[in-house]
């Protein structure tokens, strides 16, 4: 059986990547795709989503949900990382839905068709999946997993320097989130980090000729450029590959059952997980960590993937 998925994304060349990956990985029942406002504009995302699927073409449509403004922090300008348009300046075509859905309806939708199956991976911030709770109360026990791509164990960020982006984007959803019912993974910088992708890549993704291939190949390439001009690095990370890789192969992370929190308030902190790691922690835990990955089996698992994204045509 495959595992039934939403896609919950603020599309980033990251989670344009993982998009790529999922929407033909046979092990996947993508139900949904849902935008967010995050690396990019809620509009910008919801563009980017319709646009990624209509170049993809999966052999199964997803439906898509539309990104709302946040309430939450403004976002520092990614446009450096990711391009004016989040996509590497790539320019695509996109059809027009006529009948448009808030992101947060369509995840209570799909959970609500399919109780206790689905899993949310959440790779932008969290401002969908905490609406969609508030707006059905119950909604969190009918969840199979929450997969949340954010955070930091070690208390070192990305966006500052306590907070990672997609906490520090919407720190009051990420904390109702993490407070709430559902059975959540967290997959932290700390982890993420650690799957660093080299220059020889590039020789190893699916020909241009193909439509993932065509994607790919201008995504990627545009990433290395942006983390050495602008980061000085000869590296790049896909944080978002990587907890869609946790979702297909859990067994390559080692995680801790912990008690965390996000700091909604701090003048130098907000954004912060707060994971609380001591010997007799009064609180319970409340959600899983990963701690460590098996980089080597991660690594192969993203190539597998963009070689089977490349064989359709």
């Amino acid at each position: 059986m495959a595992k039934k998925l939403i896609i919950d994304c603020d599309p980033g060349i990251d989670d344009a990547v993982a998009l790529c990956l999922a929407l033909f990985d046979p092990r996947l029942e993508v139900l949904a795709v849902t935008a967010a406002e995050g690396n990019v504009s809620a509009k910008q995302a919801s563009l980017n989503v319709q646009v990624l699927l209509d170049h993809l073409d999966p052999p199964r449509y997803p439906r898509v949900g539309t990104a709302s403004p946040s309430e939450g922090t403004p976002a520092p300008d990614l446009r450096r990382l990711h391009g004016d348009n989040g996509l590497g300046g790539l320019d695509l075509p996109a059809a027009q839905l006529h009948h448009q859905h808030p992101s947060e309806k369509i995840i209570c939708d799909e959970i609500r068709t399919a109780p206790g199956q689905v899993t949310i991976l959440c790779l932008g911030p969290l401002t969908n999946l905490a609406r969609a709770f508030q707006r059905d109360p119950e909604l969190a026990l009918s969840v199979d997993q929450v997969i949340i791509s954010g955070g930091s164990l070690c208390g070192i960020g990305n966006a500052t320097p306590a907070a990672e982006f997609n906490m520090f984007h919407d720190p009051v959803a990420a904390r109702a989130v993490f407070r709430s019912a559902a059975t959540k993974t967290v997959i932290p910088l700390d982890v993420t980090d650690q799957v660093k992708l080299t220059l020889e890549i590039i020789e190893q993704l699916p020909s241009e000729a193909t439509r993932a291939g065509f994607l790919l190949r201008h995504l990627i390439p545009f990433s290395f450029r942006a983390y050495r001009q602008h980061l000085g690095l000869e590296r790049i990370y896909l944080q978002d590959v990587v907890a869609l890789t946790a979702a297909l192969h859990p067994e390559l992370f080692e995680t801790e059952e912990l008690s965390g929190d996000v700091e909604t308030s701090g003048e130098l902190t907000k954004g912060a997980t707060i994971f609380d790691r001591r010997r007799l922690a009064p609180a319970r835990s409340n959600l899983a960590v990963a701690t460590d990955v098996d980089v080597a089996a991660v690594k192969d698992s993203i190539l597998r993937g963009m070689a089977e994204a490349g064989k359709a045509t």
